[in-house]
């Protein structure tokens, strides 16, 4: 009898630390510049991050278990996102991570989570290359959100050249990866239509006069402004032209939304206009019940998210994540890979509802017929155009074929 109640009382032991086993949460890493010029976007993602976190949780979490976020400050800089990958691989034993504004930092870091075999979800970082770094190998575990330079640089160059008509056009990049590999791309694009930029100018980050970059772009007889820069020298950009009286248009990469350029750049930021996955208008229900719930919760300035790109690819990133967990039924990295390339169920997101949009050879969610135009329009980011104010209230889904081609309503 005794040993019988000795027996029963391991059989208890074991099955109480397998259910405390079963109910340790799921680590998630979130790498991102909270601090520094790339802070708007940074903040605003891993404030989206935290907001999915949360309603997931009070939901039941995922498998019966909680997310944990565990975020690092990356500041932008490459040995730092470095540092942090090997951090959250092998002392935090983190499942997945989301994040990576920067393109350079992701290239340098991501590669740790490559050779761990842990996911990996870019929600901000736009470089063309980054989701493409391992095409050698036979597995790939980095996948992206977010609208790639490839699909956000024709967009610029038809905005420009086709839409609104200039053949003169002049590119001012930043001298960071994210910049430089922007600008190939804007020359690409524009070699389509036959048209070589009358000028093509550097800037390094933390630069406050864009005077002589300008006056060489202005000199060449640039009717046109193409930007690709990451932090606030988009304002000196801005604020340069005000000074010169030189009045020409802006178009660039989506940065051109954030705040740190809106509000530096005052008046001469006014008409800037930038592809936008997703702009702070309630035009769906999602986004309304997003839009409420961020502001609530973080409050920021003037009701205005500092960068809403960021935060709704950060909410819909975990998103996704969380679904690719429920499906594979494990915190196994090759399981969650394989579940995120063949998602069986919809995921509904700010940016749009994710049907398949993962395969094994295609690890970007967003197609060019998912991103709109925005301008800068009284300090606030609005719709360029009454047509893109439609297209967002509509259920805007992964196009495959539209990948090697862009298509602009008229």
């Amino acid at each position: 009898m005794r040993f019988t109640r000795k027996a029963l009382a391991a059989v208890a032991l074991v099955a109480t630390m397998g259910a405390a086993l079963a109910a340790d949460p799921i680590k998630i890493g979130v790498s991102g510049p909270f601090t520094g010029g790339s802070s708007s976007m940074g903040v605003s993602m891993r404030d989206g991050v935290r907001l999915a976190t949360d309603e997931i949780n009070k939901a039941g979490g995922v498998l019966g278990r909680q997310l944990v976020l565990v975020e690092r400050d990356d500041e932008a800089k490459n040995e730092r996102g470095v540092q942090i990958a090997q951090e959250l691989i092998n002392k935090e034993k983190v499942a997945v991570t989301v994040g990576f504004i920067n393109t350079g930092v992701a290239l340098a870091s991501q590669r740790f989570y490559q050779e761990a075999k842990i996911p990996v979800m870019n929600n901000v970082a736009t470089g063309s290359a980054i989701t493409h770094q391992f095409d050698d190998q036979s597995e790939n575990y980095i996948f992206r959100n977010a609208a790639h330079d490839s699909i956000q640089a024709p967009m610029v160059v038809e905005e420009a050249v086709t839409r609104r008509g200039y053949k003169k056009v002049a590119i001012l990049a930043d001298s960071t990866n994210y910049g430089q590999l922007g600008r190939e791309d804007l020359e690409k694009a524009l070699a389509l239509k036959g048209i070589k930029a009358v000028a093509v100018e550097k800037f390094n980050i933390k630069d406050v006069d864009m005077t002589p970059q300008l006056l060489k772009a202005k000199e060449a007889g640039a009717e046109v402004v193409l930007t690709y820069g990451i932090g606030p020298e988009l304002a000196q950009i801005a604020g340069g032209m005000t000074k010169l009286g030189w009045k020409v248009p802006m178009i660039g990469s989506w940065t051109l939304s954030m705040a740190n350029f809106i509000d530096n750049a005052g008046p001469g930021g006014e008409g800037a206009r930038m592809p936008q996955t997703f702009i702070q208008e309630p035009t769906t229900p999602k986004r309304q019940s997003f839009i409420i719930a961020y502001l609530k919760v973080f409050s920021p300035k003037n009701n205005r998210i500092d960068s809403p790109v960021s935060a709704a690819q950060g909410y819909d990133s975990v998103y996704l994540l969380a679904a690719a967990i429920k499906q594979a039924g494990s915190t196994d990295g090759p399981k969650i890979k394989a579940a995120l390339e063949d998602l069986k169920t919809p995921v509904e997101g700010v940016v749009t509802t994710y049907i398949h949009p993962f395969t094994a050879k295609d690890h970007d969610a967003i197609t060019v017929n998912i991103p709109v135009f925005g301008e800068v329009k009284g300090q606030r980011v609005v719709y360029a155009y009454p047509d893109d104010f439609k297209k967002a209230s509509e259920v805007r889904l992964k196009d495959a074929s539209a990948k090697g081609a862009l298509t602009v309503k008229k």
